[in-house]
């Protein structure tokens, strides 16, 4: 588990469905390490949770046996109507424990934030993780794509056929981005050394290989050699931070570059940037990006995954995964013209405010609940013993 963009999905939607139609259980496991809080995150949205210690983000045979007794007991004593999982692992052991419960099967929903199937481990691992998620889609009565980029990749991964897919973009609480607190901006910029004359460019997310750190801060190089008066700020954490400081060093660029950390709100660092910068090998949909573009902020991002649908012509600029050049020349184009970044910015926070809002989500899910529930024809699955009493959802979440 980790404090992304999966966690923020789950924690409101689990916390702002109309609870007079809905009761919801959100089901967790432990942190990932130099990960925030998701305890706090959920607290925040009002969610009813269970926390599991068994549920761990990496493969440990033992620990996911327990995870799944557990999560068996939880079904059992909940008896949700539905069990909807997020992530990979959650996913897995969550819908073999809706299978294997007592009872009237659950109706099982699975979202797909993007995934793991490819460019994460090796062969091996890959393959494994591959075979289980089309062993599993054939008794999931409705997958969920956050992208047409992320449906496409799994039916080209031959996870399932394309019509068992539908699409339902993520959607966020974007106020606090609209409408942050200039004065906060403001200090984060004069903690990050950069002035009013200074570039200050805004990468957010895990520090993990996945995330092509290391490219932007080559591009970050690049970019200051051409003359770019630019400094890089990182908000985030995990495995590879202290390698990516070294690089830093290396490259003569550690005085322009602030690894921030994990940081609880990320509006003031949204507002405080002047470009958001992302360089994923694979992506399903960027948060990040999406909480930049509501604080009206352009981006400079690799043409990955849902990237594509977030970073939209006349929003930012797109480059290959890969090319730090292709980034540098990026960063330097949007530098030398502030009245282009000021015309992208306002053009992203339309896009974004108007496809990925929270309101939208939460109406996009509960019609799907309700359709899935009412109208056995709707699912994928065969239809099978269905009960009929008030409404109940269960979420997994956990890597």
């Amino acid at each position: 588990m980790n404090i992304g963009g999966p966690a923020h999905h789950v924690s409101m939607l689990s916390g702002r469905l109309d609870r007079r139609r809905f009761e919801t259980l959100l089901v967790y496991g432990t942190l990932g390490s130099q990960e925030g809080s998701f305890e706090a995150l959920a607290a925040t949205e009002g969610c009813t949770v269970k926390v599991l210690g068994d549920l761990r983000p990496e493969p440990q045979p033992a620990a996911d046996l327990r995870a799944l007794r557990a999560l068996i007991g939880v079904v059992r004593a909940f008896r949700p109507d539905i069990v909807h999982t997020h992530t990979a692992k959650a996913g897995f052991l969550g819908r073999l424990a809706a299978l294997l419960s007592p009872g009237p099967r659950p109706v099982i929903v699975h979202t797909y934030h993007g995934h793991v199937l490819e460019g994460y481990f090796g062969r091996a691992r890959t393959e494994v993780y591959r075979g289980l998620e089309r062993a599993l889609a054939p008794v999931s009565d409705c997958l969920i794509g956050v992208s047409q980029a992320t449906v496409d990749d799994l039916v080209r991964l031959r996870v399932a056929p394309r019509e068992r897919f539908r699409v339902i973009p993520v959607g966020l609480d974007l106020n606090r981005f609209v409408h942050a607190d200039p004065a906060a901006a403001g200090e984060l910029r004069s903690r990050c050394g950069a002035t009013s004359d200074d570039l200050l460019v805004a990468c957010v997310g895990r520090l993990v290989p996945i995330k092509r750190v290391d490219l932007i801060l080559r591009a970050t190089a690049r970019a200051r050699r051409a003359g770019v008066a630019m400094r890089l700020m990182v908000v985030g954490d995990g495995e590879c931070r202290t390698d990516l400081e070294r690089l830093a060093e290396e490259l003569g660029i550690a005085n322009a570059v602030r690894f921030l950390g994990y940081l609880a709100d990320t509006s003031a660092a949204a507002a405080a940037a002047d470009i958001a910068i992302l360089a994923s090998d694979n992506e399903g949909t960027p948060v990040a990006l999406i909480e930049s573009a509501a604080a009206g902020r352009p981006a400079v991002a690799t043409a990955v995954g849902g990237v594509p649908d977030v970073v939209v012509p006349g929003t930012g600029l797109l480059v290959a995964p890969g090319d730090d050049a292709a980034l540098a020349d990026a960063l330097s184009e949007l530098a030398g013209n502030a009245e282009l970044r000021a015309g992208m910015g306002d053009h992203a926070r339309t896009h974004v405010t108007r496809l990925f809002s929270i309101d939208r989500l939460l109406g996009d899910v509960e019609a799907l609940y309700e359709s899935l529930l009412s109208d056995p024809a709707s699912r994928n699955a065969p239809a099978r013993q269905w009960r009929r009493r008030p409404r109940r959802a269960s979420t997994r979440r956990g890597r």
